[in-house]
């Protein structure tokens, strides 16, 4: 299946996008699972609870993720 052959480079690139926000701002984002039109996410560290969060999640996460997999229709993350 296509979509499993992507699940390494979304983590890979998810890894990166976690980084840079733990380096800057304290939080991280984690993979939880991909369908192929949906990735689900988990936010923490200084993400939980922040009133930005749904900013980080659709600004920086969902929006890095479709510039690399416009297939990707959406991100959710764990609540």
């Amino acid at each position: 299946m296509v979509e499993v052959e992507k699940e390494p480079q979304i983590k890979d690139l998810l890894e990166r996008l976690s980084a840079y926000i733990e380096h800057y701002h304290g939080g991280n984002v984690e993979f939880l699972s991909y369908n192929g039109k949906v990735l689900r996410v988990k936010l923490g560290g200084a993400c939980l609870g922040c009133p930005l969060q749904p900013n980080t999640l659709h600004g920086w996460v969902e929006g890095t993720i479709k510039q690399f997999f416009p297939e990707i229709e959406r991100v959710e993350s764990e609540t």
